[in-house]
């Protein structure tokens, strides 16, 4: 379903993987990634959300590092692998790539307007970043991690964010929850959903800790939620 376009910045360029829907005209979501790349997890959730009638849009978020970063979460080596793009990642510099990329699909002539983000692990950090930091019109965040160290951002927040939290997430410990939904729960343009008994990644189809059930709730609310808020 998707193709590949690329987007254009100050200090280079990258690749964008897109998903386009059945209608002329349709809201967009960007779909910010794990620390896996524009992987086959990734290019299945934009290709969903065109589904589902949406502009849906993937930007290479470790293009800095090494472009075309494509890998699972299936192996040791390829866990290593993540963790060492994760250290490497220049979070600023990646915020600044999916405002760029916001600013990009809202001049396509099939974006309506309105422009949503949605991000997993690492991209949950960044979907958060992008509702303090960029103009995009409503984003959500699944897992939360690092979102703690920067809560202090929350008072930027004047645009719809939803947050799913798996409460028993290795990479988010419940101390980090708990300043989370300190900082969070009482914000007006907040709203927090919580999964008892889940672990990071619980809607990765196919990993080690995937919940159905848990993943279809979340992705409703999701639906739900752009529905809302971006149309």
């Amino acid at each position: 379903m998707g193709e590949r376009t690329t987007i254009t910045v100050k200090d280079g360029s990258f690749s964008v993987y897109v998903a386009r829907p059945k209608a002329a005209s349709a809201p967009a979501v960007v779909v910010l990634q794990e620390i896996f790349g524009v992987n086959q997890v990734m290019r299945d959730i934009t290709d969903g959300l065109a589904s589902q009638g949406y502009l849906a849009i993937c930007p290479d978020l470790f293009w800095r590092i090494e472009p075309g970063i494509d890998i699972t979460d299936q192996s040791e080596a390829e866990w290593k692998r993540a963790f060492e793009l994760f250290n490497a990642f220049d979070v600023d510099a990646g915020v600044r790539d999916i405002a760029a990329t916001i600013a990009a699909v809202r001049k396509d002539p099939g974006c309506s307007g309105k422009v949503g983000a949605v991000g997993f692990c690492l991209g949950g950090l960044l979907a958060f970043l992008t509702a303090t930091r960029t103009d995009a019109d409503a984003s959500v965040g699944y897992y939360g991690v690092g979102i703690e160290s920067r809560v202090a951002e929350a008072e930027k927040l004047v645009k719809p964010l939803m947050l799913h939290i798996a409460e028993e997430d290795q990479f988010t410990p419940k101390e980090a929850q708990a300043v989370i939904l300190q900082a969070l729960k009482d914000h007006p343009c907040v709203e927090i959903h919580t999964y008892p008994g889940r672990d990071h990644a619980f809607a990765r189809m196919g990993g080690a800790h995937y919940d159905e059930a848990d993943a279809k709730l979340a992705g409703g609310r999701t639906l739900q939620f752009f529905k809302k808020h971006i149309g």
